[in-house]
């Protein structure tokens, strides 16, 4: 598989009508042409930024005009949905009063998306026009005519009752799994909630056994219910992870710290194995290679819902950590932070939303593999997704134009050098492919992987995982058997 990129350079407006901008020329100028994995080169941009005169409603938790310099997020600025500290006890006291709308964990999860910015330059859960522009074109259109890619539909369902209560209240405040006030949700919009529609054209058919469907859409009510979000506090979890729980904003002050000139990032929701390890290290290579001085990883972990037989966060970010104080990856260009979207197994429609918002938090190249986003299909022995349509569909997406999409080249065990490699498909025999089943497999039968396919630290981390979960699952049975 060869290594292709593509680079678009845009001027994107703010979604506002009350935004302006005098912009001045593109100064541009080549910094390097060499070639990646044999493909077209790489000719990367430099440029005078537009000089931006802004004009910001007057509530101040509207807009964040903190940039990277490397990429402008979705609708020119991060949205900030979290309701200043001076205005919060008001605003709790506002909240109190109005008709309720409870949320599930999920929908916590997917509050701290949107407050954060991670979905700019939407600005609450989904109304109708949104959630259709969404469903049927993976796109919103904004007010001056471009399109933002949003390939997935975020949005609140509701059930009759809390219909009911509504009633013709133009305002709802939102309660957490706790019974904490969360927020308000505000100017809102309730419309009907074709679930049939909605996982048809999401995840491109209807076969039973989806996990986020079975989770999250078939249980949910039949109404949807959109608006203008405030979030009263920031969204914590306070499960010991919440420092790697960075926002956009913080992760693009970061870059900006660390002086980046190239930020790549890499989703997974799998331990680090050292695969995984050469794409990434030979990746900055590569971009050394074309002249940039400081490429700086994101290893971006998404941190929402999974389904039930992939590994914990907690795990996984333990993992992570060893993989770092091994060496396997170079802590000083390495920024690890948790992505906190929910996961929908909904393969190339849910990669361009893996890639969007990666923009937003300013990476401006994105690794794409095999099958990204993908499951086994749940009915039948096979793939739900074509593996290799991921990557075609990101680089053809509307709206991803700005972001340079890396397909990788395939890694797998070499059985002769006992590490891992490039495929080579001249030795295809002398080479183990070891899927994430796989490694689980291992771990829960403790077995080993064949040396150097993880770092010793990190599969030790595996494998009390999988040891605790036997002695928790023999302890159920042991409780079962004595009832």
């Amino acid at each position: 598989m060869s290594f292709t990129i593509k680079l678009h350079i845009t001027n994107y407006l703010n979604l506002k009508t009350s935004t302006t901008y005098t912009t001045t020329k593109y100064n541009k100028t080549k910094i390097g042409t060499k070639p990646i994995y044999h493909s077209n080169p790489l000719i990367s941009t430099s440029y005078n930024k537009p000089t931006t005169t802004m004009h910001v409603p007057s509530y101040s938790s509207s807009f964040t005009l903190i940039k990277s310099s490397l990429i402008d997020p979705d609708g020119g600025s991060l949205v900030d949905l979290v309701v200043p500290e001076r205005e919060r006890v008001k605003k709790l006291s506002e909240a109190e009063a109005l008709p309720k709308v409870r949320l599930t964990k999920i929908d916590i999860e997917w509050v701290q998306v949107i407050c954060e910015g991670w979905a700019s330059p939407l600005r609450g859960f989904m109304r109708e026009s949104e959630y259709l522009q969404s469903l049927h074109f993976n796109c919103l259109r904004m007010e001056d005519g471009s399109l933002v890619n949003m390939s997935l539909p975020i949005v609140l369902a509701i059930d009759d009752d809390t219909k009911t209560r509504i009633g013709s209240s133009p305002n709802v405040g939102l309660v957490g799994p706790n019974g904490d006030l969360v927020g308000i949700l505000r100017s809102i919009e309730i419309y009907k909630h074709n679930k049939e529609e909605r996982i048809a054209r999401t995840w491109g058919t209807t076969a039973p056994g989806l996990p986020y469907v079975e989770e999250v859409i078939t249980p949910a009510g039949n109404w949807l219910i959109g608006g203008d979000l405030e979030v009263l506090n920031p969204i914590k979890y306070n499960d010991g992870l919440d420092h790697y729980r960075l926002s956009p904003q913080q992760l693009r002050k970061e870059f900006d710290k660390r002086q980046a000139d190239a930020v790549f990032a890499f989703q997974l929701r799998n331990p680090v194995h050292n695969g995984h390890a050469l794409l990434m290290n030979d990746t900055r290579r590569r971009l050394l290679e074309m002249g940039y001085k400081n490429p700086i990883l994101l290893l971006h972990p998404l941190g929402g819902f999974t389904k039930a037989d992939d590994v914990p966060l907690d795990v996984r970010m333990e993992q992570h950590s060893k993989v770092l104080e091994d060496g396997v990856l170079d802590p000083e260009t390495t920024i690890v932070a948790i992505f906190p979207s929910p996961m929908h197994y909904a393969g190339p429609t849910e990669v361009q939303w893996h890639a969007k918002a990666r923009i937003n938090a300013g990476a401006n190249f994105y690794i794409v593999g095999r099958d990204p986003a993908g499951m086994g299909h749940p009915t039948e022995k096979r793939d739900l997704y074509d593996p290799d349509h991921g990557k075609k569909v990101l680089s053809t997406a509307p709206g991803l134009e700005k972001l340079n999409i890396l397909p990788f080249r395939v890694a797998a065990y070499d059985t002769v050098e006992k590490k891992m490699a490039f495929f080579d498909p001249s030795r295809s025999k002398e080479f183990l492919f070891i899927s994430g089943t796989k490694m689980r497999t291992y771990a829960r039968n403790g077995e080993n992987p064949p040396d150097g396919f993880m770092c010793p630290q990190g599969w030790n981390v595996l494998v009390k995982y999988y040891e605790s979960l036997q002695a928790e699952e023999a302890l159920q049975q042991q409780a079962v058997l004595t009832t």
